[in-house]
């Protein structure tokens, strides 16, 4: 399968909003709140997922800190996890499970390179394989490492707040009920959960995401 459309630069954002904000008066009025979108484009590999595993089920600050030390103490990379002691790694803040996760992707040897060419599809497959990577941070890998374009992220908590305030919903949608919702904003739904975080930012008075 294609790869399809990559976002590379700030302009592939702001074509995605055009589209969308044309396509729904909800999401053109969420932009006319947030103003230009980031295009939070980051670098594949290992440091990347490493980062999304710190990120899991604690707050954007938590997650900040978290991510610092390990930095400070130069263990982002597969061999500095696989040599350091569980000491060293609860040391930097991380619990007994996410040091048994960062374990795991350091042993699963991914061929980061080959991701950029596979389908959506397959990128989340290899990811999911990996004990601790769950579809949440295979889609934001795939969304913000890969800039990959109609992917998104329904399983995440601040995008389902988001939606639910935005379209005047109820009650929060599920992971289910929102990727049915996302349908519409395909090409675009990457840009769309953009949207989102940035309506969630506006709304809420605080981060989303990291």
């Amino acid at each position: 399968m294609p790869v399809g459309r990559i976002i590379e630069t700030p302009d592939c954002v702001a074509e995605g909003a055009e589209w969308l904000a044309q396509s729904c008066p909800r999401m053109a009025y969420a932009m006319e709140q947030t103003g230009p979108l980031p295009l939070r484009r980051r670098p594949d590999g290992f440091a990347q997922l490493l980062s999304a595993i710190v990120s899991q089920q604690v707050s954007v600050a938590s997650a900040n800190a978290i991510w610092k030390r390990l930095q400070e103490a130069k263990l982002t990379g597969p061999r500095k996890i696989m040599w350091a002691t569980d000491d060293d790694l609860r040391a930097v803040g991380l619990s007994r499970q996410k040091i048994r996760y960062a374990r795991a992707l350091a042993e699963a040897r991914i061929d980061y390179k080959a991701l950029r060419d596979a389908s959506d599809a397959e990128v989340l497959t290899t990811l999911t394989q990996v004990s601790g990577i769950g579809v949440w941070t295979a889609e934001i890998y795939a969304m913000f490492s890969l800039g990959r374009a109609d992917v998104i992220a329904p399983g995440d908590l601040a995008l389902q707040e988001a939606a639910r305030i935005l379209y005047d919903l109820p009650n929060r949608p599920t992971d289910k009920e929102l990727r049915k919702m996302a349908e519409a904003w395909s090409p675009w739904r990457s840009v769309a959960a953009r949207v989102l975080w940035a309506y969630y930012r506006v709304a809420k008075q605080r981060e989303g995401i990291r």
